[in-house]
């Protein structure tokens, strides 16, 4: 597999720091291409956000460089990379909590993390960032773990009750201020032409998933400057409507 990647962030029109981290990593190996994408929303509502989402993105990195080529060599497999994302979001909400604890604050993060290898991808989710997927039409990967969610899901709440609660950016759980993190995962077999976004909330919430679909579609992400440049004019988009949450996106093409 091959492919293509932009990457966007934005302060947004209210926040004075963007607490939003973004990682992008791609190696060659034996078993061919392998690409890595990381999103993490530091909470707008806990001081010190971008420490937790930095840090967490730090440890991403550092399992890319040192411990997948280990497992690429003895054999990379659903558990070798569920167990190790899973590790280091257990491992970094332990040090995050603890961090915050030294500090007197609390602070955290989501994450959505996205690992294409031998055809296929994987996912880790915690919190409410997004991952979509562009083919036919555009689908929803992940599911939020949130307050309105889980209504939705108990037929409490319909989605148009949850666009407009008061409750809508209320997680159930985050990377370094839950006591217990369940990571939902998600797998499945990529072909040639799909694309992918990735986003933090800030992203979406103004912005109805059809409009993503009339200039995220196969047909139109063909190459890096107009994946960049969609980007930013989602961005831009999502700041005339007055969104004010920071705004992080990442595009990946599979050719």
């Amino acid at each position: 597999m091959k492919f293509i990647t932009a990457v966007h962030t934005d302060v947004g029109i209210k926040k004075k720091t963007n607490q939003d981290s973004a990682l992008i990593m791609e190696a060659e190996t034996d078993i061919g291409n392998i690409l890595l994408v990381v999103i993490c929303d530091g909470m707008g509502g806990l001081s010190k956000g971008e420490v937790a989402s930095s840090a967490l993105i730090k440890a991403f990195s550092e399992w890319f460089n040192k411990e997948l080529p280990i497992a690429v060599a003895s054999g990379l497999s659903h558990q070798v990379i569920f167990n190790a994302f899973g590790n280091i979001a257990f491992d970094m909400n332990a040090r995050i909590a603890s961090y915050g604890m030294r500090c007197g604050t609390s602070l955290g993060t989501t994450v959505v993390a996205m690992l294409f290898a031998q055809g296929r991808y994987y996912i880790m989710n915690i919190g409410d960032s997004r991952v979509y997927k562009m083919s036919d039409t555009i689908y929803q990967l992940t599911k939020d773990q949130t307050f309105i969610q889980r209504e939705i899901d108990l037929g409490r709440m319909t989605p148009e009750e949850a666009s407009v609660s008061e409750r809508r950016n209320v997680l159930l759980q985050c990377v370094g201020a839950s006591d217990v993190i369940n990571p939902d995962f998600y797998s499945e077999e990529v072909k040639p032409g799909d694309c992918y976004l990735l986003c933090c909330d800030g992203f979406r919430h103004v912005v109805a998933p059809h409009e993503f679909f009339e200039r995220m579609n196969s047909q139109m992400l063909s190459d890096e400057k107009t994946m960049k440049d969609t980007l930013i004019y989602f961005t831009e988009l999502n700041k005339s409507r007055r969104e004010t949450d920071n705004i992080t996106a990442i595009l990946v093409r599979v050719d």
